[in-house]
């Protein structure tokens, strides 16, 4: 399995980027990069067509210029791309998120992840945006679920912050597999993986729920997530835009949910819900 990267250069830059994240994560995207002059988009490559990116509305923008290379990524060579780009990752100052070829960080939460095919290594708003609130949850000795957990991160710092049972779920097998590798060189102790969707939640209950995947699935599986939420239990979700808001509040409320804060990171949004 491999990731087709596609790469749009914008002229002028806005609003344009902020069109195509909405429009492209609707139409499947998993992951962006912004681009001095643009962005990147990523999306596996058995769910890529040419025609995905079709009458797109920046194309009505008057006056808009586009360029558009696309470029298959491979499995062998994804390290590689990822590793020319990454930086440790500085959160709250005393956390620090790096990769295993990084040294060790004097820093109280010092994580490690290796990506390989997964996305979520704090690069990216949305799980910036999730990793900086957890710090302002009271997570010791809690039953917490990272839904959607790409490359384990989130699920992993929540049990360096005390967490006491951990569920880390996601569809894809890359990131099944890639999660139990970041577990291991955390050495985690109470971080369980499994492989699936909403339906392995049927009887589980949580103190936490985070939830960082997309809008589609965030509505399609709102109800979901509120009753596998105990009352007074916190809901996190991200990776949607702040165009989304209104949407996602207004479900959340249909749920049994009640808005209690929200976050923002160049367009990106995080919402902090609670069971009533």
């Amino acid at each position: 399995m491999g990731y087709i990267e596609v790469c749009y250069k914008l002229e002028p830059l806005l609003p344009a980027r902020e069109i195509l994240y909405a429009e492209l994560g609707d139409r499947g995207f998993e992951a962006f990069e912004d681009t001095l002059n643009g962005v990147k988009a990523y999306i596996k490559k058995e769910k890529f067509s040419k025609s995905l990116l079709k009458d797109l509305n920046i194309r009505r923008i008057e006056g808009q210029k586009i360029e558009v290379d696309i470029i298959t990524i491979a499995n062998q060579n994804w390290n590689a791309l990822w590793e020319s780009n990454f930086d440790p990752i500085v959160i709250n100052s005393n956390c620090i998120i790096r990769a295993p070829f990084h040294a060790v960080s004097k820093v109280e939460y010092d994580i490690i992840i290796s990506p390989q095919m997964s996305f979520g290594t704090g690069h990216h708003e949305t799980t910036f945006l999730m990793s900086k609130e957890l710090f302002s949850i009271d997570l010791k000795s809690i039953d917490l679920l990272d839904m959607g957990s790409g490359t384990g991160v989130l699920g992993i710092l929540a049990e360096k912050l005390g967490a006491k049972h951990v569920k880390a779920i996601d569809i894809e097998e890359g990131a099944f597999l890639n999660t139990i590798n970041n577990c291991k060189l955390n050495n985690t102790k109470n971080i369980i993986v499994e492989k699936g969707d909403s339906k392995l939640l049927y009887d589980s209950l949580f103190d936490v729920i985070l939830a960082n995947i997309n809008k589609n699935i965030l509505l399609q599986d709102m109800s979901v997530y509120s009753n596998c939420l105990k009352v007074e239990g916190k809901l996190l979700l991200s990776g949607f835009f702040t165009t989304d808001i209104d949407e996602l509040r207004n479900a959340a409320s249909n749920n049994g949910l009640k808005f209690v804060k929200m976050q923002e990171k160049n367009n990106w949004a995080m919402l902090m819900l609670e069971k009533l």
